[in-house]
């Protein structure tokens, strides 16, 4: 049994449930936002705005934790295979 995906995804390893390394640049992109946009708002003084963005943040973080470990889970099932940003 494969655990790069979810148990009742529609992909397989062979067509993934979802492009993972096009999730791990999404999630770092919004990681760096939503840092920038907590330290401008705490900076403006706008705490509750600053406080909303850093959640945002760790979401991002912990979605990047996930991202990677299906990524390794899938270097183990398909070893020296390269994936391109779309798969």
């Amino acid at each position: 049994m494969t655990r790069s995906q979810p148990r009742r995804a529609r992909g397989t390893v062979g067509h993934a449930y979802s492009a993972l390394n096009l999730r791990l640049i999404l999630a770092g992109f919004g990681l760096v936002i939503m840092v920038l946009f907590a330290v401008l708002a705490f900076w403006a003084g706008i705490a509750w705005l600053g406080v909303l963005c850093a959640i945002f943040a760790v979401v991002a973080v912990v979605d990047l934790v996930v991202i990677q470990r299906r990524r390794a889970a899938r270097r183990r099932e398909e070893p020296g295979v390269r994936h391109s940003l779309f798969e």
